[in-house]
């Protein structure tokens, strides 16, 4: 956790080491996976290939997140602000393991764009800091509603035999529709819609190329 008896140095070497981790698959789970006990679906070799790129897509989510609350963390200015970031990115790591879990079962990986798309994700992250608490708070609530349309998207495209990639997204769902609900109850700046659909045009050439890559 930082906090301000660290100095800024010291917080951007505790980021790297967060990054790091987050993009080495060395991050640990608070949580167990939802679908821990479950068995394997009976899954065709195309439905394997299309659920390890649903799969990836997701986990890529999760790496973007985890740099965007890193990045807003560390320029937060109100301490209950970052402390709110810290909270959403524990829970942003479970997910992250969970995803990279479950695309090991199914003998696939994860993004080799991660490190770009971590890069990218931090930057707004640390830019909307450096601007305000409002607009920092208002990219997290933007970037959840993106978020949760493409989680229940992915639940649409699952194939019904895949119980264990279903009980991971389902939590993570739950989990990204509360950390929208408490940016916006916090104070979070309500964005232009056209602010909106260049986030949604860059979500959307993320999906498309990790979804093979």
């Amino acid at each position: 956790m930082l906090d301000r008896k660290f100095s800024f140095l010291d917080k951007v070497l505790i980021q790297t080491n967060t990054a790091l981790s987050t993009l080495g698959g060395n991050s640990i789970a608070d949580r167990a996976s939802p679908a821990e006990g479950h068995t394997e679906g009976d899954l065709t070799n195309s439905q394997r290939r299309h659920v390890a790129g649903l799969m990836r897509v997701n986990h890529t989510g999760e790496v973007c997140a985890q740099a965007l609350y890193q990045g807003q963390a560390l320029t937060a200015k109100l301490d209950e602000v970052r402390e709110e970031m810290e909270n959403a990115a524990e829970e942003e790591t479970d997910h992250l393991v969970w995803c990279e879990k479950r695309l090991n079962e199914l003998q696939s990986s994860t993004s080799i764009l991660n490190p770009l798309w971590y890069g990218i994700s931090f930057g707004i992250g640390f830019l909307a800091g450096k601007i305000s608490d409002e607009v920092s708070l208002g990219f997290i609530a933007a970037t959840e509603e993106r978020v949760v349309w493409h989680l229940k998207n992915h639940l649409k495209k699952l194939p019904e035999e895949d119980r264990k990639s279903r009980l991971v997204l389902q939590q993570m769902l739950h989990d990204e529709e509360r950390h929208g609900d408490n940016a916006k109850k916090a104070g979070a700046t309500e964005f232009p819609k056209f602010v909106k659909d260049t986030m949604s045009y860059l979500s959307q050439f993320m999906t498309k190329t990790t979804y093979w890559i």
